[in-house]
């Protein structure tokens, strides 16, 4: 997790690990939550459709999806190219998983 906070960098000029939105949702307690599911949040209509069918970000969906946003979610907002490093991605999401202590 320590390492994912670093890695967090890349995401912090559109996300947020506090209760607050930026131009992205915020990522406090995705792992677990329902995609596309924060109500103040103007996801896009691709987000949206892709949540239809109550897909939840687990450590499977978001490692799959943080390797290339625009090919799992084609139309999505996120304009984040993707990781490309496993390791980087693994470290991410321990991170997402409890901010606060790290």
């Amino acid at each position: 997790a320590v390492a994912g906070k670093a890695v967090f960098k890349k995401c912090a000029p559109c996300h947020s690990t506090e209760q607050v939105n930026k131009v992205g949702p915020t990522l406090s307690g995705i792992v677990g939550r329902p995609v596309a599911s924060i109500a103040d949040y103007d996801y896009s209509a691709r987000m949206t459709a892709f949540a239809e069918d109550g897909k939840v970000w687990n450590e499977a969906l978001l490692a799959e999806y943080l390797m290339s946003p625009k090919a799992m979610v084609p139309g999505t907002k996120m304009t984040f190219a993707g990781l490309k490093k496993i390791e980087d991605i693994a470290n991410l999401i321990a991170y997402l998983k409890a901010p606060a202590g790290y």
